[in-house]
């Protein structure tokens, strides 16, 4: 068995890559004390993708459900244990970088435990962010994460796999109204702040089965959630997409927390359509978007107005 790392140095890969699990365990935890220190923060780029090159195939080589499941919520819980912000994005920057690379090598077999780990590295994102009240310039940092070149939601990389993009669509709602909740009296979350990589997206992108993914599985069960739905039926009210989604209404806002507060549901919906109208008409959406995004449009205003009439 290889020797474990030092307390209080940065693991080297080939310790959290190891075939033996304690050495992995011990080199996830001692990664921990090293983030914690805050004068450990400051990783260069070039020690960074090191570093997720072993914490990537630490993860590989879990191999049994409940492993796999506390090592992917260890590992996200990483992004807390940084002490400043713009470290833990770049932290975070890391991690995303090291998944659109090493996509396209994941196997059938490994698919859905690295979905896993996107879904609890986004919680916990999102409640990084809640932590520093949605400071503005953290929630810029975050979003070019996400949109850059090698970013998961970047619509002009050829080389990004699509089927992240997909994978954060339908999680994304869900994961964010599980991060306000797990707070007592979070700051309202700029709802249109965090939505605009993927309207960007759906905006700019040349697939067709992305704009229509990201249509079904995002803006259309976020329009229902911020309307309260006409049915009496409480049992046919619990089927209708985003209606499992209990603390976004109540608890978002447009941009800016501090100066906004918490909008109406309704209020707020009508700012979600109007900024899909206001993208859909840039002169950089796609000609075949704009007309999708219009008939999105039109198709809920032309409800809405049939409801109260």
């Amino acid at each position: 068995m290889p020797p474990s790392p030092p307390n209080g140095t940065l693991p080297l890969g080939k310790y959290l890559a190891s075939s033996e699990k304690k050495t992995r365990d011990r080199a996830v935890k001692n990664l921990a004390v090293f983030l914690s220190d805050d004068e450990n923060n400051e990783i260069p780029d070039i020690e960074m993708a090191k570093l997720w090159k072993g914490i990537f195939y630490c993860f590989w080589m879990s191999d049994k459900p409940l492993v796999q499941q506390a090592l992917a919520s260890e590992l996200a819980e990483l992004l807390l244990t940084i002490k400043r912000v713009s470290s833990s994005l770049h932290f975070l920057r890391g991690f995303w970088t090291t998944m659109v690379r090493e996509w396209h090598g994941i196997d059938r077999l490994r698919m859905d435990k690295y979905y896993l780990l996107i879904r609890r590295f986004l919680n916990a994102s999102f409640r990084l962010l809640i932590q520093a009240h949605w400071e503005n310039s953290a929630l810029k940092s975050y979003n070019a994460i996400l949109t850059d070149s090698g970013g998961p939601l970047c619509a002009s990389d050829i080389k990004v796999p699509s089927s992240l993009s997909y994978h954060l669509a339908d999680i994304y709602l869900e994961e964010l109204d599980k991060a306000i909740a797990s707070f007592d009296e979070p700051s309202p979350v700029p709802l249109l702040a965090l939505l605009h990589p993927f309207i960007t997206l759906a905006a700019q992108t040349s697939t067709s089965t992305t704009y229509k993914h990201l249509e079904n599985a995002l803006f259309r069960p976020l329009l229902v959630v911020l309307r309260p739905p006409r049915t009496s039926n409480p049992q046919k009210r619990a089927r209708l997409p985003g209606s499992q989604l209990a603390n976004i209404p109540s608890a978002a806002c447009k941009y800016d927390p501090s100066s906004e507060g918490a909008i109406e549901a309704l209020a707020l919906r009508q700012e979600v359509l109007q900024t899909l109208f206001d993208v859909a008409s840039a002169e950089s959406t796609r000609s075949s978007n704009r007309r999708k995004m219009y008939a999105l449009y039109r198709e809920v205003a032309e409800d809405d107005d049939d409801s109260e009439s």
